[in-house]
């Protein structure tokens, strides 16, 4: 076979200015997670595929059509994650943190994967952000959570509002269930195929439904948030509260709900219009019932995800300038390169970034490479000595190659 090979299909390299901006939002995430107690957990990129069939529910898309599933060997299934949270749930259980200091309060940014179809800031391979605060039903791990996300999109200016609802506790949930699918069925003839297909095993999902009919009937469908047990109506009155307080606006939405089963009590999304129709950053809810469903101990937590995909495009993320070059070590003939090898070793473990030709260019074109890369002064070999010139006065003098390091060490560290 011949031909180009490209990158598959839903996936893309990261370049330059783009590793640049992904360093810059990771600086600011970590600034503002950790100042808040939260410390950073790395789950592998493949778990057992029960995980996620169990923990984010089989009735879900994401188990039913995008998950990434192979054979592991030995009758093991195994399955590229599509969604951290449940992961980090199951480190949670297996490294028996219900012992530590409640609630373990845990961040993440790695690569996740989904077989969806691939359109603009949405990817088959894609990176999130993700915050998981676990062993606690207090509504202030509730309101904390949102406003870090929130202090997240607002330091790399992603203009964007914030939607919320509660789903209630599952005894709450399955009444207001029952409910809503008896509407449903009532009104099949309006609803896409889709949805009615759905009615029995996720008919909550008919509220996130593009089709216009559906739409329509949706709008006349009981509300769950109207429903709610005085004590999940006043976990959310409480969330709302602290939120008020902290001078967070916010829309409440009785139609919001998340494609995945674990969500309880409060749910929430952030939008930004900067991103056209799919408009969703970030957002994430309540998961009290998780932790036991993998075979915990019963356990409340919450958590959210947010594409940095769909943040870099929806903000303005000031990149960190690279790292300046204090050193380009040139030579005139080949065969002082290992000498000019041993120059740029040194002074970069003197602490000084330097670089070395290596691409057997010209000692003009070696020059016009160090101005290229902004060198502060370039070391030039010959055979009958050794040369430091100072690239933003043009002045250059004769030194001992062994003096080099010395010469330059007023460039700050």
């Amino acid at each position: 076979m011949s031909g180009r090979i490209q990158a598959p299909r839903g996936t893309y390299d990261v370049l330059g200015e783009q590793a640049l901006a992904r360093e810059a939002l990771e600086r600011h995430a970590r600034a503002i997670l950790e100042r808040a107690g939260y410390a950073r957990i790395e789950t592998p990129a493949f778990e057992a595929t029960e995980l996620f069939a169990r923990g984010v529910g089989e009735s879900t898309d994401v188990v039913q059509k995008q998950m990434y599933t192979f054979e592991g060997g030995e009758s093991e299934s195994i399955t590229l994650r599509p969604e951290g949270t449940a992961p980090v749930c199951r480190a949670y259980v297996e490294h028996g943190m219900h012992k530590l200091p409640q609630p373990v309060k845990l961040w993440y940014l790695g690569s996740f994967f989904r077989r969806e179809r691939p359109q603009k800031g949405r990817f088959r391979q894609f990176w999130q952000l993700g915050l998981e605060a676990i062993g606690s039903d207090d509504p202030a791990v509730d309101a904390e959570s949102i406003l870090l996300l929130a202090e997240i999109l607002e330091a790399i200016a992603v203009r964007s509002r914030l939607r919320i609802s509660s789903l209630g506790m599952p005894a709450n949930r399955l009444r207001y269930r029952e409910r809503l699918q008896q509407y449903l069925r009532a009104n099949a003839d309006r609803l896409s195929e889709e949805v009615v297909a759905r009615i029995d095993l996720n008919p909550l999902r008919a509220f996130d439904s593009d089709h216009r009919g559906t739409q329509e009937m949706m709008e006349g469908a009981p509300r769950l948030l109207d429903e709610l047990d005085p004590e999940d109506a006043e976990h959310f009155a409480q969330v709302r509260a602290l939120l008020d307080s902290a001078g967070l606006p916010y829309e409440v939405d009785t139609t919001l709900v998340r494609g995945l089963d674990y969500y309880t009590r409060t749910v929430f999304e952030f939008t930004s219009d900067d991103l056209g129709a799919q408009s969703g950053v970030g957002g994430g809810g309540r998961y009290d019932g998780l932790i036991e469903e993998l075979g915990g101990p019963p356990t409340a937590g919450i958590g959210w995800a947010a594409g940095v995909e769909r943040m870099l495009l929806a903000g303005s993320v000031a990149q960190q300038a690279p790292p300046p070059v204090d050193l380009f070590v040139a030579y005139a003939q080949p065969g002082l390169r290992e000498a000019a090898f041993r120059l740029a070793a040194d002074a970069r473990r003197a602490g000084h970034a330097a670089r070395l030709e290596l691409a057997g260019r010209s000692l003009k074109g070696q020059l016009t490479q160090a101005n290229r890369a902004g060198a502060r002064y370039v070391a030039i070999l010959r055979e009958d000595g050794t040369s430091l010139r100072d690239m933003e006065t043009g002045e250059q003098q004769e030194v001992d190659a062994d003096t080099i390091i010395h010469h330059i060490a007023r460039v700050p560290l």
